[in-house]
C-alpha cells in the first residue's frame, strides 16, 4: 500500500502515470477497469486504466453522454468522502431503467461501480470510477475501506496537481509581462485563469465580466475571440487566430494562441492564451520578440523580420547566404505558425509589434 501512494504522489508532477495508478486501484476494488474525468458542466479531460478502457470510453466521454448522465450526477449530488458504490446513489428500480446501466454499462457486463468525486481548487470536480463486473454485485465494505485508505491521497495529489497547472498559467502571462505584452490565459470555457498587471489596465479595450470572464469592447473581435474559444480543443482549429481589436482612439492586434501538445495534461484546464499587441509601431520588431510570440525557429523569426523590414525574398536569401528556395520555406513555416494564408497579412501583423518597455503613445 505505502507503493501506491508513493506513486499517487508522483502522479502529481508526472499525470502520464494516472493510468497506472487507475489500473492499481481497479484491482483493489475487484474491478474491470477504472476511469477518471475532470468535468465542469462536460468532461473537459479524462484518462482511463488501459488502451481497451480508453477506446471503450472515447465516443461517451467525447459526446458528453458520461457527464450528462444521472449517474455521474448523482455521484457529484451525493456529497459524501471517500469511494461509495452505485447501492447508495440508485435503489434497484432505478439501476435496471437508468439509460446509463441499461444501455451501457450491462451490455459491457458491467453495472456495479466504486466510485469518488473530490472537488478541486480550479472549481472543477474530479470523479474517480471503478467498474466492477455485473455478477460480481457490489463492492463489500472491506472492498470500500481499502480503497478508502488511499482515497485522502488521491485528494492530495489532485490538489497539487491542479494547483500546480493554475501557477503555471500565471508564471505564463508574467514571462510576457516581461516582454512588454499585455496576456491572460483561459480554459476551455473561456474563464480566465491568469491574467497579467498589462492586460488588467487596458479597460479601454477590455471589460472584466462575473465567474472570471472577459468580454473584449469591439463588439467584432470579441465574436470573433468567442468562436476563437469554441474551436480551442478542435483538432482542425487554427494554430493562432489573429485579429484587429479597436476603441475609439486606438487599436491592437489580439492573437489567441491555443496550449496543446505537451503543455496538456489531465488536470490542465489552460486552453489557450490571449495576447495583445498595438499597431502604433513603424519599425519592424526584434528577432528575439517574433520567436517569443509565435514559437518561430532563429531562421524563421529572422526571415519574418526581414518581410516586415519591407525586404524581399531574393534580398534576405543573399544577406543569410541561402537559397531562395530555402527562404521559401521559412516564409511557409511562418505563415503556418502564424495562422495566416496570405504574406502581406504576416507583415502588417508583425508591423503592429510594440517593443518591451514602449508605452502606447495612441
Amino acid at each position: 500500500m505505502s507503493r501506491l501512494v508513493d506513486r499517487i504522489y508522483e502522479c502529481a508532477f508526472v499525470p502520464d502515470l494516472w493510468p497506472e495508478i487507475l489500473a492499481e486501484l481497479a484491482h483493489l476494488g475487484g474491478a474491470l477497469s477504472g476511469w477518471l474525468c475532470i468535468s465542469n458542466g462536460s468532461a473537459v479531460h479524462w484518462s482511463a486504466s488501459s488502451k481497451e478502457a480508453r477506446n471503450d470510453l472515447r465516443p461517451l466521454m467525447e459526446s458528453g453522454w458520461i457527464t450528462r448522465s444521472e449517474r455521474f450526477n448523482r455521484l457529484l449530488r451525493a456529497e459524501q468522502t471517500g469511494f461509495i458504490s452505485d447501492s447508495i446513489l440508485y435503489t434497484p428500480e432505478e439501476r435496471r431503467s437508468d439509460p446509463a446501466y441499461r444501455d451501457l454499462l450491462h451490455p459491457r457486463g458491467m453495472g456495479w461501480a466504486s466510485a469518488t468525486a473530490i472537488a478541486l481548487p480550479t472549481g472543477d470536480d474530479m470523479v474517480i470510477a471503478l467498474e466492477r463486473a455485473y455478477d460480481q454485485g457490489s463492492a463489500s465494505p472491506a472492498v470500500l475501506e481499502t480503497l478508502n485508505e488511499v482515497h485522502c491521497h488521491l485528494a492530495r495529489a489532485s490538489f497539487v496537481a491542479a494547483r500546480m497547472q493554475l501557477e503555471r498559467a500565471r508564471a505564463a502571462s508574467q514571462v510576457f509581462a516581461l516582454l512588454g505584452i499585455p496576456a491572460l490565459v483561459f480554459a476551455d470555457n473561456g474563464k480566465i485563469l491568469a491574467a497579467n498587471q498589462l492586460i488588467e489596465t487596458l479597460s479601454g479595450f477590455i471589460a472584466w465580466r462575473a465567474k472570471d470572464q472577459i468580454a473584449l469592447m469591439d463588439a467584432c473581435a470579441d465574436a470573433l475571440l468567442r468562436d476563437a474559444i469554441a474551436m480551442t480543443d478542435q483538432d482542425d482549429a487554427p494554430s493562432v487566430r489573429s485579429f484587429p481589436l479597436r476603441n475609439k482612439s486606438s487599436a491592437m492586434i489580439a492573437h489567441v494562441v491555443p496550449i496543446r501538445g505537451s503543455a496538456r495534461d489531465v488536470f490542465s484546464r489552460c486552453a489557450a492564451m490571449l495576447m495583445l499587441t498595438p499597431v502604433t509601431r513603424p519599425e519592424a520588431p526584434s528577432v528575439e520578440l517574433i520567436r517569443s510570440l509565435f514559437d518561430l525557429t532563429p531562421a524563421e523569426a529572422r526571415v519574418a523580420r526581414g518581410l516586415a523590414a519591407g525586404q524581399t525574398v531574393k534580398v534576405i536569401a543573399a544577406e543569410s547566404g541561402t537559397s531562395t528556395n530555402t527562404v521559401h520555406t521559412h516564409v511557409n513555416a511562418v505563415l503556418a505558425k502564424t495562422g495566416y494564408s496570405r504574406q502581406s497579412d504576416v507583415v502588417a501583423l508583425l508591423n503592429g509589434l510594440r517593443p518591451p518597455g514602449f508605452a502606447n503613445d495612441a
